[in-house]
């Protein structure tokens, strides 16, 4: 790999984007495609698209019959819970045998306690604080499960505004409906506050902790492999 090529590649990686390194197979030459790049006009636009999605690399052809190998580079997925809640309890072990990297956030100690969570996943500690240090990205999905604003507001502002994959918001219709006002006082536009899934989670009937987890979890990995857009 030309040496231009390999440290363009380690500063995606550095940042947690996600980028392609295309070698033609008949002639050797490579080029790398962040995911960032538009693709319109790209004739493996299709075959980008859906590697950026799978995180699988591989060997593809085209339609003029030449290959390419699609070595493919992307961030580990994160999921940001901001609530050490009981759906916490049962979001985390599932989530982290689906192959997220798992943050639990929330300033209230009563609830943010060792006990609770084992293992190094827990900040007790205001979002805001943790998220100067850990800024969220593309790769990252945040569920807000509190049902507090005053800690819940300020991660889901800031998910929005870095385009995270997946913001899901624990809460009735009629608590969204409040919360989405006071998203538009804090400046976020209708098109991003509608990016918020809420009430959290695919519609399962869910009701027991344990099964609300399952739908928030459900619905993030559609989110991450289908697009935030599948429903």
């Amino acid at each position: 790999m030309r040496l231009d090529l390999l440290s363009a590649l380690n500063t995606e990686r550095a940042a947690r984007r996600a980028a392609i390194l295309v070698t033609d197979m008949a002639s050797g030459t490579q080029r790398l495609v962040k995911h960032a790049d538009p693709l319109a006009g790209d004739p493996l636009a299709a075959d980008l698209e859906r590697r950026f999605r799978s995180g699988k690399s591989g060997l593809v052809e085209s339609d003029d019959g030449s290959s390419s190998f699609l070595t493919v580079s992307v961030p580990l997925p994160r999921l940001v819970i901001i609530g050490a809640v009981h759906i916490t309890q049962a979001l985390l072990p599932m989530a982290r045998l689906a192959g997220f990297d798992v943050v639990v956030i929330d300033p209230r100690t009563a609830f943010a306690t060792p006990e609770r969570f084992a293992g190094n996943v827990l900040r007790a500690e205001w979002p805001q604080d943790v998220l100067k240090e850990m800024p969220l990205d593309a790769y990252t999905a945040l569920a807000a499960v509190t049902h507090d604003p005053k800690i819940d507001d300020h991660p889901l502002i800031e998910a929005l505004k870095a385009g995270c994959f997946y913001v899901g918001a624990l809460g009735s219709r009629k608590t969204h409906a409040r919360r989405v006002e006071r998203l538009r006082d804090a400046g976020l536009s209708d098109a991003q506050i509608a990016r918020i899934d809420a009430p959290i989670g695919m519609d399962i009937g869910a009701a027991s902790p344990a099964e609300i987890a399952v739908a928030v979890l459900a619905k993030i990995i559609s989110a991450f492999r289908k697009g935030p857009e599948a429903g």
